[in-house]
């Protein structure tokens, strides 16, 4: 029998060796090269009337583009109400743009640069936008669809969602065709009718694209933004999506005989379809130190501190607390791997009478990485003790392919989200779907990044209640795609 003397000899030596491993590897460890701000060439930004882009898109805001689940609900001419007042608006950047309508209502804007064989760059905001929740506009500090200025701010659904983004682009190459700027490099506008529904559109719009071998070089696109409040650090850091997650919606149908409910067989429909969805959720994705999230905070560990840096060195060793730190909150957690989300259920039309069938259906955000294919056979395993069916609900899309982060259209794009240096940059991953998926396999690479300076907090306006853009942020924005423009298409 050994002595607990030569145990504890060992566990000094075993702690020793870690301890020096933790140390040579913290000291060895190279964050992903940040881009250097100040080295990339920006051009000068052009006057942009800020007043006047507050009215435009106070403006925007009263033509109600709502997108609705069913689409016949949708008021169709309010979108070609959209469209009118567009070329009305920028007439100088209606001279110079050519338009094309794709798929009945997504619009397509191209500025033909002077050098054909360079590879075109592509703006994306979409115009549709959520309804308001029925009951909650009494909430609104202004009537959701007025468009108020008031509080240095633009009030109204879709003021951030994503008008605010087609209003600051527009404005900015109205501005940049009145100062006789042209382009070198083809630029071209795409604004889908229904990212909010599906994104029907812009997938036209690709496949119109990938049938005449047009390939950009880059396209942004909404997704991610300047966190005034980033949680790792504490001020702001602007986050650049570098891919998106996939999505899928699972329906599961448990068949049953129905009948009266005063006479139910030994386990019902609905019995049966509740225990495939707890089958399913009771046995989540695991969460991984990995892909574009670990990517975010590697980049940002030297800004974050010694524990941070220690931590991402190590993860051998350190990965369950990183997840943990990460995971604290669902939005964290989202990022480290995919999700399940059960939605909607139904049953039965009648509280005495047995279902013929019920349903339920689990919404999916894929991790890069992961597929539907992966997903798909994760769901049938959980189930395979259950009579039930399972069947993709519309299109399943895989994740994206993730961007490069040492393209030019990356530091470009970092250097104007840095704000000459201001906030750090980092890459990340977008949770939810943008319209710029449709872009997979045609553009070089996709970026996901809004110009706008917002805490955790306000995002929650976001399809929610009281959404607003502050009138400096439409400053920011109009400038930044203003001198993305000048910067990227001149070459």
């Amino acid at each position: 029998m050994k002595s607990p003397a030569r145990f504890g000899l060992l566990a000094l030596a075993v702690l020793a060796a870690i301890v020096i491993v933790v140390t040579v590897r913290t000291a060895a460890f190279s964050p992903p090269a940040a881009v250097d701000v100040a080295a990339v060439p920006l051009a000068a930004g052009v006057p942009v009337d800020r007043a006047k882009a507050a009215q435009h898109l106070s403006e925007a805001v009263r033509i109600r583009t709502v997108s609705h689940q069913d689409r016949d609900q949708n008021d169709w001419p309010e979108w070609n109400r959209f469209a009118a007042w567009l070329e009305t608006t920028y007439p100088a950047a209606h001279a110079v743009l050519k338009r094309e309508i794709i798929a009945s209502h997504a619009l397509v804007f191209t500025w033909q640069g002077s050098d054909p064989k360079l590879a075109p760059i592509v703006l994306m905001a979409h115009y549709d936008v959520v309804p308001v929740t029925p009951g909650t506009e009494k909430d609104w500090k202004h009537p959701p669809f007025d468009g108020v200025i008031a509080d240095d701010a633009v009030w109204g659904r879709g003021s951030v969602d994503d008008k605010g983004s087609l209003v600051a682009i527009f404005e900015a190459l109205e501005a940049l065709a009145a100062s006789g700027f042209k382009p070198t490099r083809t630029v071209i506008v795409l604004s889908g009718h229904d990212e909010e529904a599906g994104g029907s559109g812009a997938r036209a719009v690709a496949e119109e694209w990938r049938s005449r071998g047009l390939a950009p070089s880059f396209a942004i696109d909404e997704g991610l933004a300047v966190v005034s409040d980033f949680p790792l650090l504490g001020r702001p850091v602007a986050v650049i999506g570098i891919a998106e997650k996939g999505y899928a919606t699972l329906r599961i149908t448990a068949p049953a005989k129905g009948g009266h409910s005063s006479a139910p067989p030994h386990e019902t429909g609905v019995e049966v379809l509740a225990k495939a969805v707890l089958a399913i959720t009771s046995h989540p994705f695991p969460m991984s130190f990995t892909g574009p999230a670990a990517e975010m905070v590697r980049t940002l560990a030297p800004e974050a501190g010694p524990l941070v840096r220690v931590a991402v060195a190590n993860k051998w060793l350190f990965e369950p607390l990183l997840i943990y730190t990460i995971a604290k909150t669902p939005a964290g957690a989202a990022t480290l791997h995919t999700t399940i989300a059960p939605t909607m259920l139904r049953g039965s039309p009648k509280e005495n009478v047995l279902p013929q069938d019920a349903t339920a259906w689990i919404n999916y955000r894929i991790q890069p990485g992961q597929t539907i294919e992966t997903v798909m056979e994760r769901a049938k395993k959980a189930t395979r003790h259950f009579d039930v069916e399972l069947a993709w609900e519309g299109t399943a899309n895989d994740p994206p392919p993730v961007s490069s982060t040492t393209s030019e259209a990356y530091r470009t794009i970092a250097a104007l989200a840095s704000d000459g240096g201001k906030f750090p940059v980092a890459p990340g991953l977008v949770t939810a779907t943008t319209d710029s998926r449709s872009l997979a396999g045609i553009a070089e690479n996709v970026y996901r990044f809004q110009p706008i300076v917002a805490s955790l907090g306000e995002f929650e306006m976001v399809h929610g209640t009281n959404e607003h853009m502050t009138l400096d942020n439409l400053g920011r924005m109009t400038d930044f795609y203003a001198r993305l423009v000048a910067t990227a298409a001149a070459k």
